[in-house]
C-alpha cells in the first residue's frame, strides 16, 4: 500500500483528477469526433499557457524572495529592460495583453470552426430529454420513413449529423465528450449543435446537467457505423416489429397488450401506442436498457419489469407484478423485437 505525506497529498490528488479526466468511458481529450478535435486543441491551449504563467510568478516571487534576502538598496530592486520600460510593464501589461490577445483569437476561431458542418449534414436528429432517458427521432420523408428509438443514436462515419435537441420536462446537457462538448437542452426552445465521428465505434456519453435523482443514470452511446451499415440500420428500424406468430412470442405479445405496457410504450406494428416511455419497436436491437442502467440481456429485462423502482428510484417505470410463467413471455417477445 503507498502512502503519501500530508504536504503532497493536494498535489497527488490535483494529477490524479487531471489523469482521470482524459481516460475512462467519457474522455474529454479525445479526439475521435470533428468538433472534439477543435476544443481539445483550444483545451491543451489554455492549459499550456496557464501552466507557462503558473510557473512564470512562482519564478518571479522566488527571485524577489531571493533578492530580499540578499538586502539590496531600493534602487537595485528597480529593474528595467533593454528599452527602458520599468519590469511592471512588461510583466503587468505587455506579456499578459499578447496572451489575452492570442487566446481570444484562438478561442473565436475554435468558435468560428465548430459552430456548423463545413458540408450538408448526413442526417438531422431530433433528441428529446426526459426525466431520464433518451429518445431519438430521424427524420424521414414522411411518418413511415421516420424512426424513433432510444438512447442509442447511430451515426455514418465521417458525416457531419444535425442534432436538435429539447426537453419535455427540466434542464438537460447533451455530452458525448469524445465527439463534441455540451449542448443544454432547455424547456420551451430547441437548440441545435452537429457531431461528426471520424472512424468507426461506441462513444459513451451522458447528461451533463443535474437533472435530478436519477441524473447518473441517463447515460446515452453514440454508435458510428459504416454509411452503408449505416443505411441498412435505418432501413431495419423503419419496418414495424415482426408478426407474433409462435405461441411463445403470440403469448408474450399478450401479457405486453394486458398488463399494462402498452399504456406507456409504442410497438409499431401493434396496437400499442403508448407516449410515455421508450418506443419499443426495436428494444432488442439496442445494447443497454433503463438509459445505460442495465446490459440488454432477457434476465435483465425481467428484472427491469418487475423491479424497475429497485434498479432506479423515481423513474417512470413502475413495478409490475406478473406471474413468472408471463414474465418470462414477456422477456422472451421483447428479445425477439430486433
Amino acid at each position: 500500500m503507498i502512502r503519501v505525506s500530508r504536504r503532497r497529498a493536494p498535489l497527488v490528488f490535483a494529477l490524479g483528477a487531471c489523469g482521470m479526466a482524459g481516460c475512462g468511458p467519457l474522455n474529454t481529450l479525445a479526439r475521435d469526433g470533428t468538433t472534439a478535435s477543435s476544443e481539445t486543441s483550444l483545451g491543451w491551449f489554455l492549459v499550456i499557457v496557464s501552466c507557462t504563467v503558473v510557473l512564470m510568478v512562482t519564478i518571479l516571487v522566488l527571485a524577489a524572495w531571493a533578492r530580499s534576502r540578499r538586502r539590496q538598496t531600493r534602487d537595485d530592486v528597480v529593474f528595467t529592460g533593454s528599452s527602458g520600460l520599468p519590469w511592471i510593464a512588461w510583466g503587468g501589461v505587455v506579456i499578459p495583453s499578447i496572451v489575452l490577445v492570442a487566446a481570444f483569437l484562438f478561442t473565436i476561431g475554435t468558435l468560428d470552426a465548430v459552430a456548423a458542418p463545413e458540408r450538408a449534414p448526413a442526417a438531422t436528429i431530433q433528441i428529446i430529454g426526459h426525466q431520464w432517458w433518451w429518445e431519438v427521432r430521424y427524420e424521414g420523408v414522411g411518418p413511415a420513413q421516420g424512426v424513433v428509438t432510444a438512447n442509442e443514436i447511430h451515426v455514418p462515419v465521417g458525416e457531419p449529423v444535425r442534432l436538435e435537441l429539447s426537453t419535455s420536462d427540466v434542464i438537460h446537457s447533451f455530452w458525448v465528450p469524445e465527439l463534441a462538448g455540451k449542448t443544454d437542452l432547455i424547456p420551451g426552445q430547441t437548440n441545435t449543435t452537429w457531431i461528426e465521428a471520424r472512424h468507426a465505434g461506441v462513444f459513451g456519453g451522458t447528461c451533463g446537467e443535474y437533472c435530478g435523482a436519477q441524473h447518473a443514470h441517463m447515460q446515452i452511446r453514440v454508435i458510428a457505423d459504416p454509411p452503408a451499415r449505416f443505411q441498412q440500420w435505418l432501413v431495419d428500424q423503419r419496418a414495424p416489429a415482426g408478426q407474433a406468430s409462435a405461441p411463445s412470442t403470440a403469448d408474450g405479445l399478450r401479457v405486453f397488450m394486458t398488463s399494462g405496457c402498452a399504456n406507456c410504450h409504442s410497438i409499431r406494428g401493434t396496437l400499442a401506442g403508448g407516449a410515455v416511455g421508450p418506443d419499443l419497436t426495436h428494444i432488442a436491437s439496442r445494447t443497454t436498457i433503463a438509459a445505460g442502467a442495465l446490459p440488454n440481456t432477457e434476465a435483465n429485462l425481467m428484472g427491469w419489469i418487475v423491479g424497475a423502482q429497485a434498479i432506479k428510484p423515481g423513474s417512470d417505470m413502475p413495478t409490475i407484478a406478473v406471474p413468472a410463467r408471463d414474465l418470462q413471455s414477456l422477456a422472451a417477445y421483447l428479445e425477439t423485437l430486433k
